[in-house]
């Protein structure tokens, strides 16, 4: 597909619309679709064909303090994305404590069984009867 012959006028005449705040055939926000759609041309024409007037768009955006707003929607990823992170570095701090617990416990439980067992196999001792106690039934 051939670019149009008025392409790069049609850009540029978009573009003071836009940055006018008068758009007429899109949205008026501060992006290349919408830039495209304001110039009704295909977006591929301002990031192959003419990436030059793209990149004059977003610094004449710059230049009156604004920011693109695929810029904007990206600061507020990063924002939402640092959030997560540190929920999830709190989260697996807080996983790391529990398996130290846990790990101390499965220890112990261990080391009961191990007793538990032993005292299961070894021989029973002989009931001794304490002066003065009741002396217990003899085994049948």
């Amino acid at each position: 597909m051939s670019p149009a012959p008025d392409e790069r006028d049609r850009i540029r005449a978009a573009m003071d619309r836009i940055l006018a705040g008068t758009p007429e055939h899109s949205t008026g926000a501060l992006t290349v679709v919408a830039l495209a759609q304001e110039a009704q041309v295909p977006r591929n024409a301002l990031t192959q064909r003419h990436p030059d007037l793209r990149n004059e768009f977003y610094g004449k955006v710059r230049e009156r303090g604004q920011m693109p707003d695929a810029e904007k929607r990206l600061r507020k990823q990063i924002v939402k994305l640092k959030e997560l992170r540190a929920k999830d570095a709190e989260e697996l701090a807080e996983l790391r404590r529990d398996v130290q617990g846990l790990l101390r416990v499965v220890n112990q439980l261990t080391l009961e069984n191990q007793q538990l067992r032993t005292e299961l196999t070894a021989p029973r001792a002989r009931l001794r009867v304490l002066p003065g106690q009741p002396q217990p039934p003899a085994p049948r």
